[in-house]
């Protein structure tokens, strides 16, 4: 099974949701991808993280926020936890890690712990669903992330540092 294969089962219906979700995940893939290529001395794995960030917000469909085409009951803040839940059933165990830990720069028990799952994280932070035509730079992202502290903004530019 391929990722594709798990977008399609969660998502078979081409409505609005599903182009966002894989607009928004082509994105930061792309540039998970651009970042390892420029970066072949941090060792990371290539291909799972193109999997990974393509999967990173599979949980979406089941939140509550209408303005990107959801209508769950969950709280958005769950996305990354349902995704875990739906891609540890798939048997995607290391996919899963990465859909809980890419929320703000990790939620408390649920942060990036590896390279692959920083990366992710990281990349994520750089595309809105809610605005997808539109990349921010790493100042822009870096004043997102003030409003949950300023510990995650550290955390983040330490990445940037790393990655770009």
């Amino acid at each position: 099974m391929d990722y594709q294969t798990i977008i399609d089962k969660y998502y078979p219906e081409d409505g609005d949701l599903r182009r966002l979700l894989i607009k928004h995940s082509r994105q930061v893939a792309d540039r998970c991808l651009q970042i390892c290529d420029h970066h072949p001395e941090l060792h990371i794995d290539r291909e799972f993280v193109e999997e990974a960030a393509m999967l990173h917000d599979i949980g979406i469909r089941w939140c509550n926020a209408p303005t990107i085409f959801c209508h769950g009951d969950e709280p958005y803040i769950r996305h990354g936890q349902i995704g875990g839940e739906l891609l540890r059933k798939e048997g995607w165990e290391r996919h899963a890690r990465v859909a809980e830990r890419h929320t703000g720069t990790g939620l408390p028990g649920f942060e990036p712990e590896n390279l692959e799952e920083e990366l992710v994280c990281y990349a994520d932070k750089f595309y809105s669903k809610s605005r997808p035509e539109r990349e921010l730079t790493v100042v822009q992202a870096a004043q997102s992330l003030e409003k949950f502290g300023h510990e995650g903004v550290e955390k983040f530019l330490s990445w940037a540092k790393m990655f770009e």
